[in-house]
């Protein structure tokens, strides 16, 4: 095979990886796997993600330089081999302290896949004179992760329902081993952005700087961080819910596949609801009231069918404010700044997430139902008090 031929399989070899990577059978089950076959609480379910939050964080700086100095193929394979060895711990026995050191383990096999994919793409492209296609195909790689996600979560559900809740789990290193031997095939290209890294002094200094000098980009900072942490617990709360409400576990992937459609559905539509709504903060008021209206909702009604259709419209339209937040600060960051501000933006709401979810997870355990009804009201009052106006809202 020519080399050129070889760079030009790195891309449909990157869109293979981005799925069997995401292919996450667990997902639709995490929170039986955690409370039934791990015998933890609630709390300690919502404590686990934000630990992995935090360690994703922390990690970022340090596995972005080794895909930088050592390559993004051998970044790529410790991810995916880093992977394999934290779902085998995290299965070997239930235990609180095991999953803690399991979550360590994964959040460094994320964050070196992070970036590395993106990057060995585009160098890919630049190998073949093919990189005006770039947009192209960063999008259709995220279609392929959205393609794992679903394929995972629909799986899931019926692996758990005949083989038990540890079975998902077990099985997520198959998919990953698949990734490591498609990684093992590519051919890593010349880097054209070797550019060192800045530490996380220099990120914090010149971002608050920014948000010193810019009081737009801290208003809407703010409302994505702060409403985002509170609808971002539906991911955590959903299959709880769908216990207390008597949907079966097969189910389970089923939901988190609609939640899944139904954000790609709101995202496709911005156009057309801005239109009918007349306004672009209309819109982020529309997503975070029909957040709070499910949220409470939810801590009230049992229904099967009813909690169901909530729990959709809640991530729906929820979790769809992120990506319309990165769009308005973008137009905010100047493009020698761009890459600092969205790097503090995510240390921003990785902080707000773990912060809200050990609060949720202790409030939890003494009742689902107020905590969700407290999620809902403390999502209002940051709307209340937001002062997001339609002016700052640029296309």
């Amino acid at each position: 095979m020519s080399a050129e031929n070889k760079f030009t399989s790195n891309i449909w070899k990157s869109y293979l990886i981005r799925m069997f990577f995401w292919m996450h059978f667990v997902a639709a089950v995490m929170v039986p796997f955690y409370m039934e076959w791990g015998h933890i609480r609630f709390s300690q379910i919502l404590f686990l993600n934000a630990w992995f939050m935090l360690w994703m964080f922390i990690f970022e700086v340090p596995t972005g330089t080794i895909a930088d100095v050592f390559g993004r193929k051998k970044s790529m394979l410790a991810g995916t081999i880093t992977a394999i060895c934290g779902v085998v711990l995290y299965v070997s026995f239930p235990n609180f302290y095991n999953f803690v050191l399991a979550e360590f383990i994964l959040a460094a096999a994320y964050t070196m896949m992070s970036g590395a994919e993106e990057a060995l793409a585009y160098d890919s492209l630049i190998m073949i004179n093919r990189q005006a296609e770039s947009k192209k195909i960063f999008a259709r790689m995220e279609s392929f992760k959205l393609t794992g996600i679903i394929i995972g979560a629909l799986a899931g559900g019926v692996i758990a329902k005949y083989w038990g809740l540890r079975m998902p789990l077990l099985l997520h290193a198959v998919p990953q081993s698949i990734c490591a031997i498609l990684v093992l095939s590519l051919k890593e290209p010349v880097h054209h952005d070797l550019k060192e890294k800045p530490g996380y002094r220099t990120l914090l200094k010149a971002g608050l700087q920014q948000l010193k000098k810019d009081k737009i980009i801290r208003v809407l900072i703010l409302d994505m961080v702060s409403i985002g942490a509170f609808t971002w617990l539906i991911i955590w709360f959903y299959q709880k819910l769908l216990e207390h409400a008597g949907v079966d576990i097969i189910w389970f992937g089923l939901v988190h596949t609609l939640m899944c459609i139904g954000q790609i559905a709101v995202l496709e539509s911005v156009g057309l609801l801005e239109r009918l709504l007349k306004g672009k903060r209309r819109l982020l008021m529309l997503t975070a009231i029909l957040s709070a209206v499910c949220f409470i909702l939810l801590g009230i009604i049992s229904s099967a069918w009813i909690v169901t259709a909530l729990i959709v419209i809640c991530a729906s339209f929820g979790l769809a404010r992120g990506p319309l937040f990165t769009n308005y600060l973008n137009k905010y960051f100047s493009s020698d700044k761009r890459a600092i501000m969205l790097s503090l933006v995510s240390m921003l709401r990785t902080f707000m997430i773990v912060l809200v979810n050990i609060i949720a997870g202790l409030l939890a355990d003494v009742s689902i139902s107020l905590t969700l009804i407290l999620i809902g009201g403390a999502i209002l009052v940051l709307l209340f008090v937001s002062r997001i106006k339609e002016v700052h809202l640029q296309d």
